[in-house]
């Protein structure tokens, strides 16, 4: 069996769910996400592994990623003593590492995207029917 591999056109796709999702988490958080979306709903059904995985990979991180900063980052200041440095500290750390980690899995959907290769990020990229290496 032969390996096809990934078109031009593939690529660019896959590489511009990657860029959206880092988009998201660096510059343009609802902006990117919204065109990540329309991109997604476009090519949702493309026959492409490549391209599958790319944006499943980046609606899923995209969504993981808003919900750990943004949900998370308001239970800590819901449930902590906003007069208390400690509240405040936790809060920055818990905030800069999460984003520093997702920013890095980013780079590396990314870089693989370009490749033309598959990615999927750790904890939240294989369901049970994805079986791919």
């Amino acid at each position: 069996m032969k390996i096809l591999e990934p078109t031009k056109q593939e690529i660019q796709i896959a590489s511009t769910a990657a860029t959206l999702y880092l988009l998201n988490i660096l510059i343009l958080p609802f902006l990117a996400f919204v065109l990540l979306l329309v991109l997604y709903q476009r090519h949702r059904d493309h026959v492409s592994t490549l391209v599958q995985c790319h944006l499943i990979q980046a609606m899923r991180a995209s969504v993981c990623a808003g919900i750990m900063l943004v949900l998370v980052s308001a239970g800590i200041l819901l449930f902590g003593d906003w007069h208390h440095v400690g509240t405040w500290m936790f809060l920055i750390l818990y905030v800069l590492c999460l984003h520093s980690v997702f920013i890095l899995f980013g780079v590396f959907a990314l870089t693989k995207a370009l490749s033309g290769k598959l990615y999927f990020y750790p904890l939240i990229g294989k369901s049970a029917g994805q079986h791919h290496d």
